[in-house]
């Protein structure tokens, strides 16, 4: 090949792979490319743990004497009312004591009445009216003392929840301390769970988070840290959390393991999905769609970044709230170029069709 031939073929390639170029450069072809506005919204630092499930009341229900179950007023996991008779046991012989307790009474009560009625026309001593008066206050004890006896025959729900499985039935002997029934209740629920002792210093009374389990995977429950631990572990160096979460339909149970986040340093900030960043070295860049002229062009701003989460990124500083920015087509993107906006991205675009549709 002659020397003649060499430079043209070299000169005939840089036009040919520096055409695009020049021409989106020179305003002949404006550059297609998807935008995404600058959002303002709250933001904070995710802090994740692992939490146990706690009704906001539990209790087991026993019995402080040994006697037969009579009567079993409930059943499986139903839902009761606070002061509810759940199971009555065998207290014939203790009504028995009362009433002959109150019959005493009634008896004791007359004679201090007559007595009385002696003692006004100075017929009877006011010692003989004394005395009765000390009977039937001795009398009247006994049968408070009876009636408090009989309580331990009934045993009642101490606040509104849902009672576990039966395990007794009408005719079982049960003794002190036997488990009679379980009642939780589960319309708030405590949520305990440890951080490190360094994030001690970020958590508050009040501060919001969010929790899952595997029991239902496409469901987050909220809540807020209702109290924080006055000890740290020595060995684990952590400190204990507890937080309480509502429990709508009462799906959530006792025990059951939670993923936490909470969200800490809760604050205002500019959000744009990462994929708007342009890194070079320690600085970051965005491409600013300016729409003030004839035709939309981009300027190039340096921005300050804050945390990243779930491919979306803080702004601290360069744009405000509301700016649009390029979030597809960065790639041919330069400053002062003149471009074609496809769409706005939001949560349903759909990228591909956008593309598309533009052939």
């Amino acid at each position: 090949m002659s020397a003649y031939v060499r430079p043209f073929l070299l000169l005939s390639f840089i036009v040919v792979f520096s055409g695009p170029t020049l021409a989106q450069t020179s305003g002949q072809a404006a550059l297609p490319v998807i935008g995404s506005r600058a959002e303002a919204t709250t933001w904070s630092d995710p802090l994740e743990a692992l939490g146990t499930l706690r009704a906001d009341e539990s209790v087991t229900l026993s019995a402080t004497v040994t006697e037969i179950v009579a009567e079993i007023n409930f059943k499986d996991g139903e839902q009761v009312e606070q002061v509810r008779l759940l199971v009555r046991l065998e207290d014939t012989e203790e009504q028995a004591l009362l009433r002959s307790a109150q019959a005493i009474s009634d008896e004791r009560r007359n004679a201090l009445g007559r007595a009385t009625q002696l003692q006004d026309r100075n017929l009877a001593a006011r010692a003989d009216v004394e005395d009765f008066q000390a009977q039937l206050r001795q009398t009247q004890a006994d049968i408070q003392a009876l009636e408090a006896r009989l309580t331990n025959y009934q045993i009642k729900a101490p606040f509104s929840g849902r009672v576990g499985f039966r395990n007794i039935s009408t005719g079982t002997l049960v003794t002190p301390g036997m488990e009679l029934a379980t009642l939780d209740k589960l319309d708030v629920m405590k949520l305990d769970f440890s951080v490190p002792e360094s994030f001690l210093g970020r958590l508050s009374k009040g501060l919001t988070l969010s929790a899952t389990t595997a029991a239902y995977p496409d469901e987050v429950f909220s809540g807020e840290i209702a109290s924080i631990g006055t000890r740290i572990d020595p060995v684990s160096r952590s400190v204990s959390v507890r937080a309480v979460l509502e429990n709508p339909g009462m799906r959530l149970r006792p025990g059951m393991l939670m993923e936490v986040i909470v969200q800490q340093r809760v604050r205002d900030a500019v959000v744009l999905p990462e994929a708007a960043l342009e890194p070079s070295g320690d600085q970051h860049y965005v491409m600013l769609i300016d729409q003030s002229g004839d035709a939309p062009r981009l300027e190039r701003h340096e921005v300050v970044i804050g945390e990243r989460r779930y491919g979306q990124v803080e702004i601290l500083e360069g744009i405000n709230a509301g700016d649009l920015v390029v979030v597809h087509g960065l790639q041919l993107a330069r400053d002062g170029l003149e471009v074609r906006l496809l769409g706005i991205m939001d949560g349903e675009t759909d990228i591909r069709a956008l593309l598309e549709a533009d052939r």
